[in-house]
């Protein structure tokens, strides 16, 4: 019996989990990442999901993913290998056997592959019975058969008692880890209890029985000799909570607004994979965040642009699709030199492309998909927690320096979650001096004059429209410094200077890069955004064994940080890892002249770390 199974200690774990779309493969995986944050393991996650709303149930093209890692140490990643799969039926093991790390263990649902579903995937055998699986430690449990044992007084439809199979294998998996069942059995509570919003009595009963038959299984089924055990880990103390990046984005959203003393606005339409950041950030009413829904992107910013010249503190969210048709309207905003940050929660392009998979492929598009020299200041967040710190910022770039203002994040870090220490309110950095609305009281016996600027950022004077002796036009066309139309070849080569020199004059507050490792070295290894945490676990591996490797990852991506150029000259060779064809590589060569070598991924997928560690061990000549 494995009541007396050995209790193993273990530094990390890959899971991942396969099943139908709409099989709840994602609630299954955020509830263990949450279960796991809770007990003090670092973790990091990857949802995979297809594009298609419902494909055909059983099918390859219709399988739906969820992997994660957690740890009793810093976890950059959602794993590269998994130590564990989850496979709920032919289809999800089809889909998924061919990653997990040989010797690894699949448990899979035995009830699921009858004769049918298994010809629908094109097994001509049982690969449970074949051999097929050698090499693996499988794990065959007749879920259906056991869930339907454990709910057996309910009176449920049998379809209704299939699906409780989700927390059956929680159950499992909460022995098999050592995790709390307490926390488990009060989310099922929280969600379908009688204090949900709407309670589900039934189907509370249900899957707490099938949790607790599932833990029941780990303990006394004989196929489980090992179980595992992961310490905490040391991370700094603090209030923490597991977060998506796009609902760290919209919280970032809420509290610069309260810290400007300005209300929050987005403008923005739905698009996946950013649409989740626009449901959470419309909760937020209490906290003076208003968001509205328009009928289109051009629509979604330009309302934007509005609130920003009202004096709001204005938002727009899209991914990649949607940014391209924000284009003139960015433009608009960056000739009325108002503040406004447009978060772009990148996907696989082109056009509608690879709609729920991770790409990095818009930074060419921030950087230059404006008529016109319309130089933004682009900020990427290097993993979900970080989707908070960098929306925050950006809000303090675009009201300190009047200038639109674009946060790179992606599919990976926008839906995927770690653990965030919620920071207070009194620590965040106060937004208030940045916004100085002009007012005739504050300055007088001056007159307003719209494109009067600040010495040091060049920003533009910022005034209500309706202020009394404040009067100035409102418009897209180049102006004067009186803000009067102006067609004077000079005026609009001094605009521009004007407007590029307030980005160019950000490099000089921004923080220098910091280099992982040695500063100088044979290899230096450059991320930006989504692969930071790939690079971050390769470069520290390599560097534990003695590998002539540094990393440095780009927070700012345009301009770049003061010191780039000089950390660069340091190095043999230079390598970027890129979920694009070479964007970032593109422009280091142009800006710093130096051989770049670029090592692209377009697969909708982020980069392991072996991936990278393979490619540094090239570049070495070993």
């Amino acid at each position: 019996m494995a009541e007396n199974a050995k209790l193993t200690s273990a530094e990390q774990i890959v899971i991942k989990f396969t099943g139908d779309s709409g099989d709840g493969m994602q609630l299954i995986g955020n509830q263990l990442t949450a279960l796991a944050a809770l007990d003090g393991n670092d973790v990091n996650s990857l949802p995979d999901y297809p594009a298609e709303i419902r494909a055909p149930a059983g099918t390859v093209a219709g399988i739906s993913g969820f992997q994660m890692c957690l740890g009793d140490h810093k976890i950059y990643t959602a794993g590269d290998a998994p130590d564990v799969l989850v496979a709920f039926n032919p289809a999800a093991l089809k889909h998924s056997s061919k990653f997990v790390k040989a010797g690894g263990m699949i448990i899979t649902n035995s009830d699921s592959f009858t004769e049918k579903s298994m010809e629908k995937v094109g097994y001509t055998s049982n690969p449970l019975e074949d051999h097929s699986l050698n090499g693996y430690d499988v794990k065959a449990i007749p879920m259906f058969t056991l869930v339907r044992e454990a709910l057996a007084e309910m009176e449920l439809p049998i379809a209704a008692k299939d699906r409780c199979k989700n927390f059956f294998t929680m159950g499992v998996l909460c022995w098999l880890f050592n995790k709390d069942k307490q926390l488990v059995l009060d989310f099922i509570q929280e969600k379908f209890g009688p204090k949900a919003k709407k309670p589900l009595l039934k189907v509370a009963q249900a899957n707490t029985l099938a949790f607790k038959a599932g833990l029941n299984y780990g303990e006394t089924a004989i196929m489980f000799q090992e179980r595992y055990d992961l310490g905490a880990a040391q991370i700094e103390k603090g209030l923490y909570r597991n977060i998506t990046g796009n609902d760290a984005a919209a919280l970032a959203i809420a509290a610069a607004g309260e810290k400007a003393g300005l209300q929050s606005f987005i403008g923005s339409y739905p698009i996946t994979p950013a649409t989740d950041l626009l449901h959470y950030a419309s909760e937020m009413k209490d906290v003076n965040l208003v968001t509205m829904q328009m009928e289109d992107e051009i629509a979604g910013i330009c309302s934007a642009v509005g609130a920003a010249c009202a004096g709001d503190l204005a938002f727009t969210t899209t991914s990649g699709p949607g940014l391209a048709l924000k284009t003139e309207a960015a433009g608009m905003a960056l000739i009325l030199e108002v503040p406004l940050v447009i978060v772009n929660v990148q996907r696989g392009g082109p056009c509608t492309g690879l709609p729920t998979k991770t790409e990095q492929s818009d930074l060419l598009q921030a950087m230059f998909g404006r008529n016109g020299d319309s130089y933004m200041p682009i900020i990427a967040a290097n993993s979900p927690a970080d989707c908070f710190d960098a929306t925050y910022q950006a809000a303090k770039i675009a009201l300190k320096y009047r200038t639109p203002v674009i946060v790179l994040t992606d599919g990976y870090i926008g839906q995927g979650s770690c653990p965030w220490k919620v920071p207070k309110m009194a620590e965040l950095e106060d937004l208030r001096p940045y916004v100085n609305f002009w007012v005739p009281e504050a300055h007088p016996g001056e007159k307003y004059v719209s494109y009067k600027r600040d010495p040091e950022t060049l920003a533009r004077d910022w005034a209500i429209p309706g202020t009394k002796g404040c009067q100035h036009r409102i418009g897209t066309l180049e102006k004067d410094i009186n803000g009067a139309v102006s067609h004077d070849p000079m005026v609009h080569q001094q605009m521009t200077e004007f407007r590029k020199a307030k980005v160019d004059n950000l490099a000089k507050v921004l923080p220098d890069v910091e280099v992982n490792g040695k500063t100088s070295n044979k290899v230096l290894v450059i991320s930006w955004g989504g692969t930071y945490g790939a690079v971050k676990g390769a470069v520290d591996r390599m560097i534990d064994d003695g590998k002539p490797v540094s990393g440095i990852n780009l927070r700012w991506v345009w301009p770049f940080p003061a010191n780039l150029g000089e950390v660069i000259s340091q190095f043999d060779k230079v390598l970027v890892p890129e979920l694009n064809m070479g964007q970032l590589s593109l422009l280091l060569r142009a800006k710093f002249l130096v051989d770049v070598e670029s090592l692209s991924k377009v697969q909708g997928d982020p980069f392991r770390e072996y991936e990278i560690i393979d490619k540094v061990n090239e570049m070495l000549g070993e």
